[in-house]
């Protein structure tokens, strides 16, 4: 008697997905597909690729040691059609099921495709909610209602009071919501940030690295550091490691960034936990118990949380409450294309030159390097877009469109002209500074504002400015730079306009910066 074709996509690997309830291990059968087509239709980073593959094939390995019939189609498996739809039509011609069950997506164009699936086979298809997540698409758009203006800080305060994180009764615990004014703290001269822990690729994953550096040679980034974890286990293991060694700094330093330290005091769960091999909630609480039991300081653990009770789940429900029409979003007319350097490293600023390396290097960057100097400089330049989330979203181990864009967009681009974020996050080259050691040596003068070795950082910063006064003079926290614009001397204006201009010409014309 035929079963259901259970469909698991390669950022689903949680045991608990709503595509697996109330699967029979006696007549279903689940297809995973690695295809072609998710691996390029972006130029994905090699050890995004891998990660996914490999964790995709420990998950199926999982599965049948449960007892599970898996479909699994390989990468290099000659019958191989490429397309999540051409592979979900093979398994139906060949195992003729009485349905297709699937959840939903993380990107809109996988659920537009999946939408047809039922169309193409002719068999129905049931595309359920993502339940892994903590606010679900319609409670999110039931959240927003008919607001003009949506804000995560009273989204974050909702989600508190929903899943009883860090409340005593119905107050915060500590009697704030949101302790970020204490999270902006430079790493003090000495301070070694501890080790992260990492995982060596096993049997299966070096198969899997030797697959991907055969067919994806020509893509940006290494594969020779790869050491994520591709299973739960390794994930939890990774967690554990970071609530005991990690979470006690990471508040004061969650924003701080140092020449050579990747990881700093970051979690780095944002790579599993979009996998699925990880639980969100399960994190906020486990984190909320090291502040409970003296272990955590309560700016670190809010810190964490926030990131996930708050903003990951906000910053989905932007997403899907805006898509299609997001994607095309350019408020500011940015128009300028992505420099070369994106994808080299190879730049004459030593901020933009170490993020952008260890990208390279690792396919992550933490979230004030993503921020406030790759994001941040394509503010200022006015790179378009649609470039700007294409890079974004090839080059970062964590990234997948729900998450990606609405970051990319709207919070560090702000072309969603305030969706995501109530300003800009616009700054000069003096926030490198305070917040990093990527000053010290760099070629440019981060003091100098105009000269022909001046921080590029600042001059973009006022010409931002200059460019978008009149659209940011009535924004109460972009009033004071637009003023203090309009206060400069007309001398100082015209340099710093001139030097901007320049540097906009040699981005153009693809000159080393």
């Amino acid at each position: 008697m035929p079963g259901h074709l259970r469909v698991i996509l390669g950022d689903q690997l949680s045991p608990a997905i709503a595509a697996l309830a109330g699967l029979d291990p006696g007549a279903d059968t689940v297809l995973m597909a690695e295809v072609m087509g998710e691996c390029t239709y972006v130029p994905h980073h090699p050890q995004k690729i891998a990660l996914v593959l490999a964790a995709m094939r420990h998950f199926a390995r999982a599965l049948r040691a449960r007892g599970v019939a898996v479909r699994y189609v390989a990468l290099d498996d000659p019958a191989n059609t490429g397309t999540l739809a051409g592979e979900v039509a093979r398994a139906c011609a060949a195992l003729k099921p009485d349905a297709i069950i699937a959840t939903e997506p993380g990107e809109y164009r996988v659920l537009e495709a999946m939408r047809g699936w039922a169309e193409q086979t002719g068999i129905p298809c049931e595309i359920r909610d993502d339940t892994r997540f903590l606010c679900s698409r319609a409670d999110f758009a039931a959240w927003a209602g008919s607001k003009k203006q949506l804000r995560m800080e009273f989204f974050y305060r909702e989600m508190r009071r929903r899943h009883r994180i860090l409340m005593e009764g119905d107050d915060p615990v500590g009697g704030k919501w949101n302790y970020d004014p204490e999270n902006r703290k430079s790493l003090p001269a000495g301070l070694a940030p501890p080790e992260a822990k990492r995982f060596p690729p096993t049997a299966e994953t070096r198969e899997v690295l030797a697959l991907v550096a055969a067919r994806f040679a020509d893509h940006y980034g290494s594969l020779d550091a790869f050491d994520w974890p591709v299973t739960a286990r390794d994930a939890e293991a990774g967690f554990a490691d970071f609530l005991a060694r990690r979470l006690p700094g990471f508040g004061d330093w969650q924003d701080a960034m140092a020449a050579d330290r990747d990881f700093m005091f970051h979690s780095l769960v944002s790579v599993p936990l979009n996998l699925g091999l990880l639980d969100p909630l399960d994190l906020c609480r486990r984190a909320e118990a090291e502040y409970e039991a003296g272990r955590a300081p309560l700016n670190a653990v809010e810190g964490f949380i926030r990131q996930i009770l708050g903003w990951r789940e906000f910053i989905r429900g932007i997403y899907w409450r805006h898509m299609p029409g997001y994607a095309t979003l350019n408020a500011l007319g940015a128009d300028l294309p992505l420099p070369d350097f994106y994808w080299t490293g190879a730049t004459d600023m030593r901020c933009m030159a170490q993020a952008i390396g260890q990208t390279l290097r690792r396919a992550y960057a933490h979230h004030i390097q993503r921020l406030m100097v790759t994001g941040n400089f394509a503010l200022l330049a006015g790179i378009a877009p649609d470039a700007v989330d294409r890079w974004y979203l090839a080059v970062y181990a964590d990234a997948y469109e729900w998450v990606e864009m609405p970051n990319t967009r709207g919070m560090a681009l702000h072309a969603d002209g305030g969706f995501v974020g109530s300003k800009p996050y616009a700054a000069s080259g003096a926030y490198i500074a305070r917040m990093s050691d990527y000053c010290a040596g760099c070629h440019y003068d981060v003091k100098d504002a105009a000269g022909p070795r001046a921080c590029p950082f600042n001059a973009l910063y006022w010409d931002f400015i200059a460019r978008h006064a009149d659209r940011f003079a009535a924004n109460p926290r972009m009033a004071m730079p637009v003023r203090t614009w309009h206060k400069m001397a007309e001398p100082k204006r015209r340099a710093l306009r001139d030097r901007a201009a320049e540097l906009r010409r040699r981005l153009q014309h693809g000159d080393r910066i």
